[in-house]
């Protein structure tokens, strides 16, 4: 039920509206019984009639709407004691509905309301018997005593605010969290769809196509059927490009299986090969494991990089320099291929989103990455990725 109400504010309203109609109804009833019981032992002070149940009744009515109009209320029920008091009804619960209306006043955020409605009933409550019936003025001790109990009772509404606020507050920073965390998750999953699947698709469609470029002489139903894995490869990857842009735009948790790490760089090279692409591969300083999360982007880094040159520089050679250093990786993929302006824009699998991805990849590290056509021809892709950027 807690949750019902944490996830829909007018159901909670409502709820908070019948817990509070519960509440003045119970008082009243309280209040009238110990206003009865309390007139028997004041016998100098006016009876229990009809007129002490109505402005008993009165005030613990108005506690239905304290809530939505603590102000008002408060005033309200002042006014009815005041009224109560100085018609001479016997002391009693009434004080029950004053107390309940300046506390919802302090929690609701209205302490000077409350505030003054204090200091008011100590400068005019312990006067009238005073004033009117013509008694002793009221004790220095009493006063004192009135004094005390009505700044507890707004301490107590101020502590009580406080801790709702901070209630309040702590809600407001793991919702951002979740949020937060949500949409991370969102970009991982985008990066993996992109450089994973979108690979594969962009392999599919690149050889089917520089199969039938380079064998025209097929027959018909092969040529057809080629063309057909051309079309539906790039029908696939243009639905990939908007599952790609719904995933930016924003659960489960994160996978555990390991992805391909530098390990697996000969696969690259191998499928790479299949397109018509040439690849080199070197290694500098100790070839050694890293954390995961370095050796993870790095592939998926090197997999963009060539997925774009077998787009875009058919025929090229491309190079893949790994660099391994004491506080960082770096790996540096260079290319000699015509087709490097248009590589360059970050077009590849995500359609407009090779490079993006690969650069939220290094910076989620805490590092960097350039990519820009190579003065002597060709492209270049480099990423720094710091080792203490990864767990």
């Amino acid at each position: 039920m807690a949750m019902n109400l944490l996830h829909d504010p007018d159901a909670g309203a409502r709820h908070a509206q019948r817990l509070d109609a519960l509440i003045a109804l119970g008082l009243g009833a309280f209040m009238v019984v110990g206003t009865f019981l309390a007139s028997q032992g004041q016998p100098a002070r006016r009876g229990f009639d009809m007129g002490a149940v109505l402005l008993v009744l009165l005030a613990a009515g108005a506690l239905a709407f304290r809530r939505r109009r603590p102000v008002a209320v408060l005033w309200f029920v002042l006014g009815i004691a005041l009224i109560y008091f100085v018609l001479d009804y016997p002391n009693g619960p009434i004080w029950f509905a004053l107390i309940v209306a300046s506390f919802t006043a302090v929690v609701e955020g209205h302490l000077t309301a409350a505030v003054i409605v204090a200091v008011a009933g100590l400068v005019i409550f312990p006067w009238l018997d005073y004033f009117l019936p013509d008694k002793p003025a009221p004790p220095v001790a009493g006063l004192v005593g009135l004094a005390a109990w009505l700044i507890v009772i707004v301490g107590a509404g101020v502590i009580v605010r406080i801790r709702r606020e901070r209630i309040a507050e702590m809600a407001l920073m793991r919702e951002e969290e979740r949020l937060r965390r949500t949409s991370e998750e969102r970009l991982r999953i985008a990066r993996e769809l992109h450089d994973a699947l979108g690979h594969q698709l962009s392999l599919i469609n690149v050889q089917s196509g520089v199969a039938l470029h380079l064998n025209e002489e097929l027959p018909e139903q092969t040529r057809a059927s080629l063309v057909a894995i051309k079309d539906a490869s790039k029908e696939a990857l243009g639905e990939l490009r908007s599952v790609l842009e719904i995933l930016r735009q924003g659960g489960e948790p994160a996978p555990r299986t390991p992805a391909l790490t530098l390990d697996r760089l000969h696969d690259l090279a191998s499928q790479a090969k299949t397109a018509g692409l040439e690849v080199r591969t070197e290694a500098e300083g100790e070839v050694r494991p890293l954390p995961f999360g370095v050796e993870s982007a790095a592939f998926r880094i090197i997999q963009e990089a060539l997925t774009n040159v077998t787009r875009h520089a058919h025929g090229a050679t491309a190079t893949v320099h790994i660099a391994y250093g004491p506080q960082d990786l770096t790996v540096q993929i260079d290319d000699d291929g015509r087709g490097s302006d248009v590589a360059g824009s970050g077009s590849g699998a995500g359609g407009g989103k090779g490079i993006l991805g690969m650069r939220e990849r290094a910076t989620a590290l805490g590092g960097e990455l350039e990519a820009g056509p190579r003065p002597e021809g060709g492209f270049r892709v480099r990423a720094t990725l710091p080792l203490n950027g990864a767990t």
